[in-house]
């Protein structure tokens, strides 16, 4: 009778992890991240998200940190170079930094799970390294110096997205106007002649952010100076 019983047991959990995709194992996963960090996604804590056994998570993922480098790689799909457009390295590249920056504005834990994983084991990001890799050698820097350039660029995103303006996203809108409020408030109280432009700034604080326009300016930025870079290294050649 055991045999009986773990058999089907064994078989139902096969039949639940056939049903249940490794997409959509890991689209929970974000989904719990998100709401409660990254602590938060166990193998037990996302088969009760899901209504399965932790027997059935095995199934795609033998462990925590298999699911962790599963979630990055899963994250990081679309962060890809355009091999079949035919498009310039600086048209590539852009669209690269975009597409991480969109992912990490979407999805904040990426950032301390990147630096939780064994990242041999996210083959989203080998492959988007080698990609900028390959771009930033186009674009005329060594292998050395193009993953100097990928390392700015990562990490310059990451800095866009943790230093983004305006007040706690848990706010709500009358406390973010209360924050608001108070930031001006401190900033035009400075001393006029000593901080003559960190009063004139407290102005900004009377209205809500453009984070769109501040990402892509960020953007901007930080592609201006690996282009410029570049084109001094052309000019030189």
């Amino acid at each position: 009778m055991y045999f009986v019983y773990e058999t089907r047991t064994l078989y139902s959990c096969q039949v639940v992890s056939e049903k249940l995709t490794r997409a959509a194992v890991l689209e929970r996963a974000a989904k719990l991240a998100d709401a409660d960090g990254l602590d938060a996604v166990t193998i037990r804590r996302l088969a009760q998200e899901l209504g399965v056994t932790p027997m059935a998570l095995y199934w795609h993922f033998k462990n925590k940190d298999e699911l962790l480098a599963g979630l990055a790689d899963h994250l990081l799909s679309g962060v890809k170079a355009d091999r079949q457009a035919g498009d310039p390295w600086p048209k590539q590249l852009r669209a690269m930094v975009a597409a991480l920056l969109d992912v990490v504005r979407a999805h904040p834990t990426l950032v301390e799970l990147l630096m939780f994983i064994d990242k041999r084991h996210a083959t989203a990001f080998t492959r988007a390294t080698n990609d900028a890799l390959d771009l930033l050698g186009q674009a005329g820097f060594d292998l050395e110096e193009s993953f100097w350039v990928s390392s700015y660029l990562l990490h310059g995103v990451i800095g866009l997205v943790e230093a983004r303006p305006g007040c706690p996203s848990s706010m709500s809108p009358a406390e973010a106007e209360e924050w608001r409020r108070q930031r001006r408030v401190q900033l035009e109280s400075l001393p006029a002649d000593q901080f003559p432009m960190m009063v004139a700034f407290a102005a900004t604080f009377g209205r809500e952010p453009d984070v769109d326009r501040y990402f892509a300016f960020g953007v901007d930025l930080l592609m201006s100076a690996v282009e410029a870079m570049a084109a001094q290294r052309a000019a030189r050649a």
